[in-house]
């Protein structure tokens, strides 16, 4: 029995999705509920489970295609024997890939030696690399291309034109041309297409700032009081709640106590309107394999210290191996980024659309500062909040950073919502 798969149903959101990889070849078992291919959207890397057991008989649509939701893109055959081709089809292009095998891409060649060899006709596997790693370089394969010593090969015509009508032995010999290619052999370039999601971000960061009017104020934290609470009841935190006790959640509550004085900090912009938002949902900009992604903390007030711990560190496992949904991805009122697990100092994060402020908090260093008159040392944290300029001003902008940064450097605040 001839089963179909088919690109399962996307969100409303998503028109488009590209098939990744698929983790089977033509001829291969497959069990039910396997999965058969990563399909990337410009959100979610979604998986296409196998509807039965059987062999894969006929993938229809290749890594790279483009495809909408329900597209046909491979069959199973539920009473096929894997290895064996059950159409007359499927034999004739396993019979039609072997000879072609030669010529595909082989590890350690780079592009431009593949296509010198296949233009010249000869066999890559013939080709001993002299690059790093053994990698066959573009000297290499113009060494194969070259003709032996005595070889019988004819000159090319160019060459047979140039020479005057003299005899051979009283010419002076011309100099060996530089090679040009041979020269650049050791400087490869790659050229790998966009994924889904990096064009994605990159078509919302350059809406963000063409329609926004974006401004950054900066503020400094003295983190020794978050610090110091969180040595001091570190191991009792993570026995109690079975998660370790981070800084995130700090900033995260520090956040929401200051949108909470200052609400159009948490608002968006809808045409001419001000949306004000009576939830707080915290977007987390959270690094993965893909690109940047910023799953939500969906009504953060309501969240404790280890609710919102837990989920962050869902959210990084989820990112990493791309298993985020689209629900997770989606809304948000207000968004923090944390450069300072990269070691930034100091940067201007951008504004998420709709949202109309993000906080960008960065590497905790000890520095120098003035209390009472007297250099100490503190460990310092340094707080930029970007905002739309077109409906917040700076006035509530800075007070609501200061905010923050009262509550992290008394954290009490936090408790008695103070």
């Amino acid at each position: 029995m001839i089963i179909e798969v088919k690109v399962p149903q996307l969100s409303e959101s998503v028109s488009e999705a590209t098939l990744v990889s698929w983790h089977f070849k033509e001829g291969e078992a497959v069990k039910r509920d396997q999965n058969l291919i990563d399909i990337e959207t410009d959100k979610v890397v979604l998986e296409t489970p196998a509807p039965a057991d059987g062999v894969l008989i006929k993938i229809i649509k290749s890594d790279g295609a483009t495809v909408a939701s329900g597209d046909l893109i491979a069959q199973i055959d539920t009473e096929a024997s894997a290895g064996v081709s059950s159409t007359p089809a499927a034999a004739l292009a396993s019979a039609t890939a072997a000879p072609a095998s030669t010529t595909t891409n082989v590890p350690g060649m780079g592009p431009a030696a593949r296509k010198i060899l296949a233009e010249k006709g000869i066999d890559p596997a013939a080709a001993q690399g002299s690059g790093p790693g053994g990698r066959v370089t573009k000297s290499d394969a113009l060494g194969l291309v070259k003709p032996a010593a005595g070889s019988s090969v004819a000159a090319p015509p160019v060459a047979v034109a140039a020479a005057p009508a003299a005899p051979a032995a009283s010419l002076p010999q011309p100099p060996v041309p530089v090679a040009v290619e041979a020269v650049l052999a050791d400087r490869p370039e790659q050229r790998v297409p966009m994924s889904r999601l990096r064009a994605r971000v990159a078509e919302r960061l350059l809406q963000s700032q063409a329609t926004n009017a974006i401004l950054t104020t900066f503020n400094e934290v003295n983190m020794a009081p978050v610090m110091e609470l969180r040595k001091k009841y570190l191991e009792k935190f993570e026995k109690e709640h079975g998660i370790r006790l981070g800084f995130m959640s700090f900033f995260v509550k520090a956040a929401v106590a200051a949108l909470k004085k200052y609400p159009v900090l948490n608002a968006s912009v809808d045409g001419n309107d001000i949306v004000y938002h009576g939830y707080f949902d915290i977007g987390i900009a959270v690094g993965s394999p893909r690109g940047l992604v910023v799953p939500i903390l969906r009504n953060a007030d309501q969240m404790s210290i280890a609710q919102i711990e837990k989920k962050i560190a869902e959210f990084g496992a989820k990112a990493k191996d791309g298993k985020l949904s689209i629900e997770e991805l989606t809304g948000g009122t207000f968004s923090i980024s944390n450069g300072g697990v990269f070691g930034s100092m100091l940067s201007t994060p951008i504004i998420n659309p709709p949202q109309s402020a993000i906080l960008g908090i960065h590497a905790t260093k000890d520095r120098p500062v003035v209390e009472n008159g007297q250099i100490v040392i503190r460990p310092i944290n340094y707080l930029a909040m970007s905002y739309d300029h077109r409906i917040i001003d700076g006035r509530e902008a800075v007070l609501g950073l200061v905010a923050m940064k009262e509550a992290l450097e008394d954290p009490a605040r936090l408790l008695l919502e103070i």
